[in-house]
């Protein structure tokens, strides 16, 4: 689909692109709404089509914060086993999500890892279901993730495995931002929350706690992006092309 064309991507991302010009390259207004529904959060600002997250300030934003937990790293042979979310906006948590996916195939070091195994997982819901319930839930709110590369892929393919269609949703990577505003040794979640008490309750590879770690360390990574950043694309552009901060000597 032409949308998803990263030139096409940038333009929205930035002075977005004029009415008659994108509706010719999008079609008709079912197909419009078609990338609305897979949560692109455009709208149509003084006749120009942009992301609202390019003129939304970032406390008004609302961050759906992802972690997923799969059995396996190949997004073709492999699926979603666990997926927790919450909700996030002007620095808390407003709501949350949470399911194990229905799954008959987890390997001993998937089960070691996680701490969830077959047992749990064949009579929970189906893939179907779950993705269908958590596109209702994220909406087109900016998907967050520590090393959202992998939990974007992999809930963007499940989505299109139960034939919703792929996530068009706006997204930011916490280690990205991370790297960015503070110095560390590390940016793993584990050695941060532990660093930073974010989450004294947590429980690691368990798709809700990462969520709400990283939901934690957003809010407290936000208050030192700088001044000179607005919106919530910018925020997004300052995660990708900032100068990384020097990572710290390990201490003995």
């Amino acid at each position: 689909m032409i949308p998803l064309d990263p030139k096409i991507i940038n333009r929205l991302s930035k002075n977005g692109i004029p009415k008659e010009e994108f509706e010719e390259k999008v079609g008709d207004d079912f197909a419009l709404e078609m990338l609305k529904a897979q949560g692109m959060n455009i709208i149509l600002h003084s006749k120009v089509y942009k992301f609202r997250t390019s003129l939304t300030p970032v406390n008004e934003t609302l961050f759906c914060i992802v972690d997923v937990e799969t059995n396996g790293s190949k997004t073709a042979h492999h699926q979603i086993i666990e997926i927790g979310a919450v909700k996030f906006q002007n620095g808390e948590i407003i709501d949350t999500f949470e399911s194990l996916v229905y799954c008959d195939s987890i390997s001993d070091a998937i089960a070691e890892i996680t701490g969830i195994n077959v047992e749990q997982t064949i009579d929970a819901p189906p893939l179907s279901k779950v993705m269908s319930d958590f596109r209702l839930f994220l909406g087109d709110a900016v998907f967050v993730g520590h090393d959202a590369k992998f939990d974007y892929k992999f809930v963007s393919a499940m989505m299109e495995r139960v034939r919703l269609g792929v996530l068009l949703n706006r997204q930011l990577c916490t280690i990205d931002l991370a790297e960015r505003t503070f110095e560390s040794e590390r940016y793993g979640l584990r050695y941060l929350n532990e660093m930073y008490d974010l989450h004294s309750e947590a429980t690691y590879h368990r798709a809700l706690s990462d969520a709400i770690t990283t939901a934690q360390l957003l809010a407290q990574v936000l208050p030192m992006v700088p001044k000179n950043i607005h919106t919530t694309e910018e925020l997004i552009a300052f995660s990708k092309e900032a100068a990384r901060m020097k990572r710290l000597k390990p201490t003995i």
